[in-house]
């Protein structure tokens, strides 16, 4: 083959091969995905990862693989999506906001809100404090407030240091002197208020099974707005505390990940907002709201929350120790 011959074949080949590219990647997804929970099983972000899973099957046209990667509040799923160079095809559906926009600040974390895309905000998280049945300040927040200042030592059930670091705030604006009492997640706290053991305690979710049966009053929703089911508690800007401690579920993806590719799982993730499947699990069973922000408004709450938690950590002196010393 001469020259001429030669180097037009090669650039044909490389003109097939630069299309192949280009329709494979318009194709997306063209293989099977896997939807990452930096939780373990049973719990609410797994089990509503599950439903939402098979939903975007049917909707991107392949299998969705559900792994759970549980560790460290979902930092161990984040870091490993940081060395990521899956483009989408492996995605974090992170159960709470403030192991992105908290954490980097308060603990040595690998990453950082910068090392990731947010293809959608699709749930808001319920997270509360609460009290048990029968407690001598009623259901009320203002009542705890003047019971606590009458009695010194009153009781605290604490899970992580973000809630730590908000009771801290409270306390500091209300004078009180509370006695803390750390615990690990919400089947280590939910005894310890039902019992009476503890008089009040942060719930990040834990308090939804007993929204029929009354035996977890709230008496202070977490979030911006009020709680989906438990609509009469405050939100703790209501109450008088110029903080944000909105949650929320996001889609997280590897920073390299194409337009093109977020913007198809993000029409996948509104699609599936709108599905009774999904309506079904989140706002019936785990009683959480749907809602769908796309990546820029999802992208600037969690920044808007990045530095409201940076300026929170430098008023208070930094993150609170427990008892033992511990974060």
């Amino acid at each position: 083959m001469n020259k001429t011959r030669w180097g037009a074949a090669t650039l044909v080949a490389a003109m097939t091969l630069s299309v192949t590219g280009l329709t494979q990647a318009d194709d997306f997804p063209n293989r099977p995905l896997t939807l990452v929970v930096g939780f373990g099983a049973g719990g609410s972000t797994d089990i509503q990862a599950r439903v939402l899973a098979n939903v975007l099957e049917e909707n991107l046209g392949q299998p969705v693989n559900v792994v759970n990667q549980p560790g460290a509040g979902g930092a161990v799923s984040l870091t490993r999506l940081m060395n990521s160079d899956d483009e989408g095809y492996t995605f974090v559906y992170a159960g709470t906001n403030g192991t992105l926009t908290f954490a980097p600040h308060a603990h040595d974390t690998e990453f950082s809100l910068d090392d990731f895309r947010y293809v959608a905000s699709i749930t808001t998280v319920q997270h509360a404090i609460v009290t048990g049945e029968n407690r001598p300040f009623g259901d009320s927040w203002e009542d705890l407030i003047e019971y606590a200042r009458e009695n010194p030592g009153t009781s605290y059930a604490t899970q992580h240091a973000l809630d730590r670091l908000v009771i801290e705030y409270i306390m500091e604006q209300e004078g009180l002197n509370l006695r803390i009492v750390p615990t690990s997640g919400g089947a280590g706290m939910a005894p310890l208020v039902l019992s009476g053991d503890v008089d009040f305690a942060y719930s990040g979710g834990t308090h939804s099974g007993y929204a029929e049966s009354g035996e977890m009053p709230v008496l202070l929703s977490m979030d911006a707005e009020r709680l989906f089911a438990f609509p009469d508690a405050p939100t703790v800007q209501e109450a008088g505390y110029d903080i944000d401690t909105s949650d929320f579920r996001v889609v997280v993806v590897p920073k390299n990940t194409p337009d093109s590719h977020v913007e198809r799982l993000s029409e996948a993730l509104e699609a599936a907002t709108q599905d009774e499947r999904f309506i079904e699990i989140t706002e019936e069973r785990i009683l959480m709201p749907v809602h769908f922000f796309g990546e820029e408004e999802a992208t600037e709450m969690l920044y808007a929350q990045s530095e409201s938690y940076r300026q929170l950590l430098d008023d208070m002196g930094g993150v609170p120790e427990d008892e033992n010393g511990a974060d």
